[in-house]
């Protein structure tokens, strides 16, 4: 796994959670700069994806031999942002930016579980 892509993903996926917990607190909804921002972090899970999956393919395994772990895990980074997103515009008040910012916290758990379970650690 690509430690900077992790890195990357994690950070942006952080201030993305600040921007719209930012914007749930001064009770605004979501806006177009805020789909933006999430469409900016989804194109770094994207890549992360296609990496993760090229390096599977290329032989390399998670550490502790979880690949259908690490794999279920990749998925649910990829489908975290649109799931917000979704829920979010059904949601046109302060609480979708609520809900886009929880995501994007959960985006950034779920990349340093991500990372844990590439280098073999088990969680428990």
């Amino acid at each position: 796994m690509l430690t900077p892509l992790t890195v990357a993903v994690a950070g942006t996926a952080l201030l993305l959670a600040a921007w719209c917990g930012y914007a749930a607190f001064r009770d605004q909804p979501v806006k177009d700069w805020h789909y933006a921002g999430m469409a900016v972090v989804l194109l770094l899970t994207l890549a992360q994806l296609v990496v993760s999956l090229a390096r599977l393919g290329s032989g390399e395994r998670p550490e502790g031999g979880g690949t259908a772990l690490f794999v279920s895990y990749l998925i649910s980074v990829v489908l975290c942002l649109p799931v917000v997103g979704i829920v979010s515009l059904g949601e046109r008040s302060r609480w979708g930016s609520a809900t886009v910012a929880a995501g994007a916290v959960v985006l950034a758990a779920l990349e340093l579980r991500l990372a844990d379970v590439w280098a073999g650690g088990t969680g428990g």
